[in-house]
């Protein structure tokens, strides 16, 4: 009987140990089918958040125009006798350009001259005779009223032969001729145009809220797009002391340096102004912020613990952000990052709360706050 209860003790034992050994074994078998599973870490590129100066800058698009500009007409009519220009020329205040046929006008202007010394000659002589009391006062008179006409008819005739010669009002670029010889030109027709590029103004709106600040002599940085990565020079000369009542926004003009004559009247380019006093903000390039209409987001690197080899863990942690302004390729973070944090820059898409990244900064987004395009 004891022999039996013995057996059945041993049988018991086997079966619960085996039991156990399957149990053991299954969760051996778990564990590293979940370690074959187990994602492997996401390759991203990282950089650290540091505070860098910042100066602060109001945008606008401007128009620009000629410091001086005007399309030369004539005032009187007549015949196209010379044309003294050729499109494009580089001409100085007062040089002709085109001359109208005024042979009629100099034989008119002529006569009307003799008449005016006839009318001195006959007025000197009365005035001798007069001083012997052989005319009367009147006669006098009329002779200094005659003379008077004679005179401005000769001044006006003259006045009309000088219109006839169309010169350069000031210094400056002409621009495609539209006559030639022998064409008949009316008072107002256009002649070609003449713009003056030494210095040429740039006008563009602002808000009124950004009234307080700016200020005459504030520099001013222009940039088009026909000579990208190259920047104009110049300052703020005037401010309109009225508001538009529609908009609410003020004009402002500012002088641009255009020595190489590259900026031409009618183009449209982008200002900014040195606005205020030089800050510093906490940057970090554009792409590590994730913009969401819940909010902005960034991925902060954190050391997760030891791996098999004793090396650091890296993990991801997600971080809602308040930014602040940008410039170039970066931007101002005001909340969420701290000084010195290591910040996923690209292959957020990748991530998750908790994730396992590796850094490979070999290839990383730029990260300027003027950039310009890079010749290839």
């Amino acid at each position: 009987m004891i022999k039996r209860m013995v057996i059945m003790l041993i049988a018991v034992g086997l079966l619960f140990g085996g039991i156990f050994a399957y149990h053991a074994y299954e969760s051996a078998m778990m564990k590293k089918s979940m370690a074959a599973h187990q994602a492997p870490p996401v390759t991203v590129s990282a950089t650290k958040a540091e505070y860098k100066p910042w100066q602060p800058r109001l945008k606008a698009v401007s128009s620009l125009r000629a410091r001086r500009g005007v399309d030369v007409t004539s005032e009187v009519s007549g015949i196209v006798k010379t044309v003294s220009f050729r499109s494009g020329d580089q001409v100085k205040e007062e040089d002709l350009l085109v001359q109208l046929n005024a042979d009629s006008d100099v034989a008119q202007l002529r006569s009307l001259e003799a008449a005016s010394e006839l009318a001195r000659t006959i007025y000197e002589r009365d005035k001798k005779q007069f001083s012997v009391k052989a005319i009367s006062q009147a006669t006098l008179d009329a002779d200094a009223a005659d003379l008077k006409v004679k005179t401005a008819q000769a001044a006006q005739q003259a006045a009309i032969i000088d219109k006839k010669s169309i010169r350069a009002p000031f210094a400056g670029k002409l621009g495609i001729s539209t006559v030639n010889p022998g064409q008949y030109v009316n008072p107002g027709d256009k002649i070609v145009t003449l713009q003056s590029l030494d210095l040429i103004y740039a006008d563009f709106y602002l808000p009124q809220q950004e009234l307080s600040r700016i200020s005459l002599e504030q520099i001013v940085v222009a940039s088009t797009d026909t000579y990208p990565g190259r920047n104009f020079s110049g300052r703020i000369t005037a401010i309109n002391p009225k508001v538009d009542p529609d908009t609410r926004n003020i004009q402002v003009e500012a002088t641009i340096l255009n020595s190489s004559h590259k900026l031409l009247p009618g183009m449209y380019a982008s200002v900014e102004i040195l606005a205020g006093t030089v800050q510093s903000y906490l940057t970090l390039p554009k792409t590590a912020v994730t913009f969401n209409p819940y909010g902005d987001t960034v991925f902060i690197v954190e050391e997760g613990g030891k791996g098999a080899e004793g090396k650091a863990v890296l993990t991801a942690r997600q971080a809602f952000v308040t930014v602040g302004p940008s410039r170039g390729d970066q931007i101002a973070v005001l909340k969420g990052v701290k000084e010195g944090e290591t910040v996923v820059t690209s292959g957020q898409l990748k991530l998750k709360n908790g994730s396992t990244v590796v850094i490979d900064n070999s290839v990383r987004p730029s990260n300027e706050p003027s950039p310009e395009p890079a010749d290839e």
